[in-house]
């Protein structure tokens, strides 16, 4: 696939269209509260893998609603003081998969704890945790799973659950609480841009090819899911659009980088149809804090950078964590 969104330097500067709603703050106030009305009862029971480098842990935590969520603790064996941690986050229709496919950050000798995606885990990886919650009628996905009010949304769920993931990894003693980023790709990354603006005291935030955000523009930019599941939906609910639209805005991972403060490197990918660039743009240049770099790779579609993108963020977070 060839380039098809705006040029790079216009990229530079793009700001997206979208409206962040008057009560924004006011309504993530209120999600978390109900949440943190629940006690977080992070519990850590070790299991068996047969690996003799890392030490892990079966993670479960109260997330939205107090509903059990599920993830994994890796640490590096025989940890005797708390180190910095890496939390990610998953990719669309992924789950937390198994423990050995996760050895990446406890190999820089940190501890690395990796959220379960409610609902999610049966297109790939393999996840442990229900959604409990139903919804209206929805188009086949979960972009539009209560997606005609913000209370019933789905993503309001889990992008709580990922603000709790951040609460229950930092409860374990051998997480130094003041030393924990968030990391993820894909809509991994666009959690990890939410967290980042829910989260005011994250060490860094490094989400590679974010989804979920900039919906105005990548909702009439691109044919591919998951985007394209929004459009889908509207095909059929026909004069809906106003409304939805209004629920996307409360969601938007523009207007929670415009209150993330931490170090950020963010990566995109300019033949990426799928989270298109001019959309990564968008919350990269939104983000709030100084401190913030992106990379961008040329002639690659949503794998992004890849394996190249990690070496770039070990490099990055040995700086910050």
């Amino acid at each position: 696939m060839a380039l098809f969104d705006l040029p790079l330097d216009q990229l530079r500067n793009r700001r997206s269209d979208s409206v962040e709603p008057e009560d924004f703050d006011a309504f993530w106030a209120k999600t978390l509260q109900e949440a943190r009305a629940h006690d977080l009862d992070a519990r850590f029971e070790p299991v068996e893998t047969g690996l003799s480098t890392v030490e892990v842990f079966d993670v479960t935590f109260a997330g939205f609603g107090g509903h059990p969520v599920k993830g994994w603790l890796v640490l590096p064996a025989g940890t005797a003081r708390p180190l910095p941690a890496v939390v990610e986050f998953v990719g669309y229709g992924g789950g937390r998969g198994l423990p050995h496919t996760h050895l990446l950050w406890a190999s820089t000798g940190r501890a690395h704890f990796v959220m379960d995606t409610r609902g999610q885990g049966s297109a790939w990886g393999g996840g442990d945790t229900p959604d409990p919650v139903g919804s209206a009628p929805a188009y086949p996905g979960f972009m539009t799973r209560g997606v005609e009010d913000p209370e019933s949304y789905y993503y309001r769920r889990l992008f709580t659950d990922g603000v709790r993931a951040v609460e229950a990894a930092r409860a374990h003693p051998l997480v130094d609480a003041a030393r924990t980023a968030v990391s993820g790709t894909s809509q991994g990354g666009g959690i990890a841009v939410a967290v980042g603006g829910l989260v005011p005291d994250l060490a860094a935030v490094a989400p590679d090819v974010p989804f979920l955000c900039d919906y105005p523009r990548a909702t009439t930019l691109t044919d591919r899911p998951p985007y394209r599941e929004i459009g889908d939906y509207l095909k059929t609910h026909r004069g809906r659009t106003e409304r939805v639209m209004r629920t996307l805005a409360y969601f938007d991972g523009v207007h929670f980088a415009a209150r993330g403060r931490a170090p950020a490197l963010f990566s995109t990918a300019l033949e990426d149809q799928t989270c298109p660039p001019s959309t990564v743009f968008a919350a990269f240049n939104a983000w709030a804090g100084e401190d913030k770099a992106i990379e961008v790779y040329d002639f690659n579609d949503h794998e992004g950078g890849g394996p190249h993108q990690e070496a770039v963020k070990l490099r990055w977070l040995a700086a910050r964590l």
